[in-house]
């Protein structure tokens, strides 16, 4: 007899539809970091006007974050999620015809664009806490956030050849496109619970069930539970330092290569995605490795400040080293060990909020990327202006290198994986 084939999962479908958006959304954000070498030659911007703009996007994505959140768990993941996807496509494919007015309607719409990629991961997580068992927490989000590396190369190697060969504003109408389509599949494919979708199993239900032991009680967050929180704060700090060598990557790694390296604009592109290969490899191996060591006995805090650590150290070795590169493939490698590095904290704070309190994941992921989201415009802006004043980029990396060792040290001293009640009290506290 042949061995009865397992059915396939209906989490496994969600979770990779949320891959999916993720790497739209990152084709989205980092096109821009290579059109902009174009547009800045064209549009006659300087180094700082460019850095206003790379920036830009990232004050709609930290003012709508908290929202993003609240309408996550208010409406649930997959409505917010959708129209999310569609917002921010329409603002991609806006972007050519505003960057033609002028800087300050292009700077307007990578706002906008920024405030529809805010609810993204909110509304993600949210789904999380309802799809993902406890089990398989390190490997699904280091799925969804693979989405990071995947869209960044294909950001980079394809925005290269369409910039090359057809225009900058190609990149963006291409792109857009590609955004609206997504949306029209997920509402067609994606639920909101698995308690109510019929698609799901018995068993995998049961199995949904068993890791929600909350079901059921009070949803109401109470904020002082959540700012009194030492973890949660270590995991903010860890978010933080993780996304400004991340932001900084993504939108200065073709400039370095171009002006640094002297690399031409589509070089750039092809080298500024390597080092997002070995960022997807690192972070799936890191999650299965991190997930079997927690089957096998290792508390879950050990495993994440394992990762984490790991993760901020390696990347800030790694680019204090790239400082004396004399070649761009010793640039290359180097640059490739410090995003290859950073892979590794998909597996350390990225689970966080679903360890702290499946329930509130969304809203958890929304106050931290709220912090994470200030290096995506006071990390850009301040390399633009270094890299103007010194006119190497030794201290913007010496920088970023600083943010990541002091974060490791209050991450691997402060952070405990341990479940919070979150939940208001019954004795009439307020949010």
């Amino acid at each position: 007899m042949g061995v009865e084939a397992r059915p396939w999962q209906r989490r496994h479908t969600m979770v990779g539809l949320t891959f999916l958006a993720c790497i739209i959304a990152y084709t989205d954000r980092v096109n821009i970091s290579v059109a902009a070498v174009a547009m800045k030659e064209e549009l006659g911007w300087s180094q700082t006007e460019k850095g206003l703009v790379l920036s830009s996007f990232f004050i709609g994505y930290m003012l709508f974050m908290l929202a993003g959140g609240w309408l996550a768990e208010r409406y649930g993941g997959k409505r917010v999620l959708g129209l999310a996807v569609l917002a921010w496509s329409l603002f991609t494919l806006l972007t050519p015809p505003a960057a033609a007015i002028s800087l300050t309607a292009l700077i307007v719409v990578r706002i906008g664009m920024g405030m529809g990629e805010a609810a993204m991961f909110p509304a993600a997580f949210d789904l999380f806490g309802r799809w993902v068992p406890a089990s398989e927490r390190a490997t699904a989000v280091a799925r969804l956030l693979s989405g990071i590396p995947i869209g960044t190369l294909a950001g980079l190697m394809v925005t290269g050849w369409l910039v090359g060969n057809l225009g900058w504003p190609s990149a963006f109408y291409s792109f857009g496109v590609l955004g609206l389509l997504w949306s029209l599949w997920w509402f067609a494919k994606a639920s909101n619970d698995p308690a109510v979708d019929p698609r799901v199993s018995a068993q995998e239900r049961a199995l949904l069930q068993r890791d929600r032991p909350d079901a059921g009680a009070d949803e109401s967050m109470s904020w002082r539970k959540l700012l009194r929180s030492v973890p949660v704060w270590s995991m903010v700090s860890a978010h933080f330092a993780t996304t400004w060598t991340l932001y900084v990557l993504l939108s200065w790694l073709p400039s370095y290569f171009r002006e640094v390296q002297g690399l031409s604009i589509a070089n750039a592109g092809m080298f500024s995605a390597a080092p997002w290969l070995a960022m997807l490899v690192v972070s799936n191996l890191a999650a299965g490795i991190s997930d079997r060591m927690i089957g096998r006995g290792v508390s879950v805090t050990r495993a994440r400040k394992l990762m984490q650590c790991t993760s901020l150290l390696g990347s800030a070795g790694f680019l204090l080293a790239t400082r004396y590169a004399d070649s761009p493939m010793l640039a290359l490698v180097l640059l490739c060990g410090a995003t290859g590095a950073l892979g590794c904290a998909f597996s350390g704070y990225a689970p966080n909020a679903l360890d702290i309190s499946p329930r509130h994941s969304g809203m958890l992921v929304a106050f931290s990327n709220t912090f994470a989201t200030i290096p995506g415009i006071v990390g850009v802006a301040i390399t633009g202006w270094l890299v103007d004043v010194t006119g190497t980029y030794s201290a913007a990396f010496l920088l970023t290198a600083s943010v990541s060792v002091l974060s490791a040290a209050f991450y691997a001293t402060a952070f405990s994986a341990r479940p919070i009640d979150l939940r208001l009290s019954t004795t009439g506290e307020t949010a």
